[in-house]
């Protein structure tokens, strides 16, 4: 039986508020940490992670995503303020932040979770934490040169990327490469605007 890595996404279509997430990783890579950066094609923002799965439960979590845009429509988030699990103080994952829209994002977290459930999908990984919406751009290996991030988590605390509509669901494959992950759409479901 063949297994897929797999999670679901949505992605940043605002061109703009990307391309000011793009800017400010770029800044952060030129401080010389020890971090494995999000390549520029790769950011998104994870509703949830769900492992090594076999074809079965891709195609079933294909299902559960018509099932979301039968339910949600287009919705707008907005992007703002950078941050760190678990603490700035101590970063391991650099992300940068929903301020308008995380509700929406934790329904569609709601409705996913509770179909996986329903349906019985038993290879589905356990999320271990929290569903807190975020786009992580970087995750650090060690400290070196921590010193020079803590000014930017102040400077860009309240920084606002901009807004993007979310009009679509993405059902995406990683495939682990010793240069990094390599994402794949597998399917794309479109959220349904009212009529």
């Amino acid at each position: 039986m063949s297994f897929i890595r797999s999670f679901i996404a949505i992605e940043i279509e605002n061109e703009e508020t990307l391309k000011r997430i793009i800017k400010l990783k770029h800044v952060l890579e030129d401080l010389g940490l020890d971090a494995k950066f999000v390549e520029d094609e790769n950011i998104h923002l994870t509703i949830r992670f769900l492992g090594e799965v076999p074809l079965s439960t891709i195609e079933q979590t294909k299902e559960v995503l018509e099932y979301v845009a039968s339910i949600v429509k287009p919705f707008i988030i907005k992007i703002a303020g950078l941050g760190a699990f678990p603490s700035t103080n101590r970063p391991r994952v650099i992300w940068v932040g929903v301020v308008e829209g995380f509700e929406k994002l934790t329904e569609i977290r709601k409705i996913i979770d509770s179909e996986i459930m329903r349906r019985g999908l038993r290879e589905v990984q356990r999320d271990q934490h929290e569903f807190s919406p975020h786009i992580t751009i970087a995750r650090l290996r060690s400290y070196k040169n921590l010193e020079k991030l803590k000014p930017l988590f102040l400077e860009y605390v309240n920084y606002e990327f901009g807004l993007s509509e979310i009009t679509q669901i993405k059902l995406k494959k990683s495939t682990l490469t010793p240069r990094g992950p390599i994402y794949s759409d597998i399917h794309v479901t479109k959220l349904k605007k009212s009529v």
